[in-house]
């Protein structure tokens, strides 16, 4: 076996012994080994169908899975710099960090090998060409394949690790409750004043400023850590797939307060938040009202509906973001979301509100899709010159006005 071989087989077990620990060894609090079959046996088996074909491959084809490879050790690899950084290293965290310099070994393997095995006689203008053409299909590849799937890891396993500041305003409660499948989520409630309650969702940073407002004029509300992130057990996942099991249980946890009318609760998302909160109100009527801002894209057949108003840029689009799902569907462990356009139907008669910055380049465009799908009675409020679930800093007395008028009208009255 030659140096090279064993350089990259090498590397491919350090990464290898990182997704096996992540996976199987040192799980997710409140998950285990056999929530990982498919996050963790379908990467290592690739990594050593890899390490096989290694030597069996022409020097080009050497190279270039080297180069392919470095910067997925680097990604599986960050995971353990952020919570590093965060709260200090432990667990997992250890193999981690060696699958970075896995990676860097990788990416250097592969470009000394291709330039070792590179052409050196023939027509010089035609093998400059020939170079050139194959860095652009390497570009390509990169852009369309490997950067979707580095991205997808990275965003399905890092996640805010520690609890923010409280800045609610109000006197609240530690709280826990049980998600469907056993997790155990942990967050604040702000006791009701007026019998009903408002969701604010997800997580407990961002929310504060909307909870604030609705708890200032009586509603109880709740914020918690959605699975994977600060104090709550699970795999983290920034697209939220799954995550209307959080939504589900934090409607159970407010049916048992003595302080709530069990036919009186609400929610409120933002960003992702907002779309789990439209697929949860859409599969469950113990959600009596809904406010969603800032949803966009979470699925492919979301992100197909943004008008990129160039088919190339389209089709790009298209090959990139399906690469990106189907990784995503492979490190979670989870189907992909529906497209809400399909669901959103769904939640009538009860009322939906859609706030959205349709110029923030976030794909808030799409809530005319799901405005023109819902059915009454239901409302959108479109901010033009705002960012990112920026509703509240530019118009911040509409903002008040709207959000606690839409659960005046929805909760403090006994629902029809």
């Amino acid at each position: 076996m030659d140096s090279t071989t064993k350089l990259f087989r090498l590397a491919t077990a350090l990464i290898g012994l990182h997704i096996a620990d992540d996976n199987f060894l040192q799980p997710e609090a409140g998950t285990s080994a056999g929530d990982h079959l498919v996050s963790g046996l379908v990467p290592l088996a690739l990594l050593a169908l890899a390490a096989w074909g290694f030597p069996r491959l022409s020097g080009a084809g050497r190279g270039a899975l080297a180069l392919f490879l470095g910067p997925f050790g680097i990604a599986t690899g960050i995971e353990a710099v952020h919570y590093a950084n965060q709260v200090g290293a432990s667990g997992d965290d250890f193999t981690g960090f060696l699958a970075i310099p896995a990676g860097l070994l990788l990416i250097g393997l592969g470009a000394v090998t291709l330039w070792r095995t590179r052409r050196t006689e023939g027509n010089r203008p035609w093998r400059y060409a020939r170079r050139a053409l194959l860095g652009a299909t390497g570009l390509v590849a990169a852009l369309l394949i490997l950067f979707p799937i580095g991205f997808a890891y990275v965003v399905t396993h890092t996640a805010r690790a520690v609890v923010p500041d409280n800045e609610l305003g109000a006197a609240c409660e530690n709280v826990s409750f049980r998600t469907s499948d056993g997790l155990e989520l942990k967050g604040w409630y702000v006791p009701s004043k007026n019998g009903a309650a408002v969701i604010s969702f997800p997580g407990r940073k961002g929310s504060q400023r909307p909870a604030r407002i609705l708890a200032r004029h009586g509603y109880g509300v709740l914020l918690f850590d959605r699975r994977g992130e600060g104090e709550s057990e699970g795999d983290p996942n920034a697209f939220g797939w799954g995550g209307d099991r959080d939504v589900k249980a934090a409607i159970d946890y407010l049916q048992t307060r003595s302080d709530v009318d069990p036919q009186r609760i609400g929610g409120i998302g933002l960003s992702v938040g907002g779309e789990m909160m439209l697929e949860a109100a859409a599969e469950t009527d113990e959600l009596k009202a809904v406010i969603s801002e800032g949803a966009g894209a979470r699925s492919y057949s979301d992100s197909m509906d943004e008008d990129t108003g160039d088919p190339v840029n389209t089709a790009l689009t298209a090959a990139g973001t399906a690469v990106r799902v189907g990784a995503v569907t492979v490190f979670t462990n989870e189907s992909p979301a529906p497209n809400l356009k399909d669901v959103v139907g769904r939640i009538a008669p009860r009322p939906i509100l859609l706030i959205a910055a349709p110029n923030s380049g976030a794909g808030e465009e799409l809530n005319r899709g799901f405005y023109a799908a819902a059915h009454e009675p239901k409302a959108l409020w479109e901010i033009p010159e705002a960012k990112h679930m920026g509703a509240i800093d530019e118009r911040p007395a509409e903002y008040e006005r709207r959000v606690v008028g839409f659960f005046d009208d929805a909760l403090r009255r006994p629902p029809v």
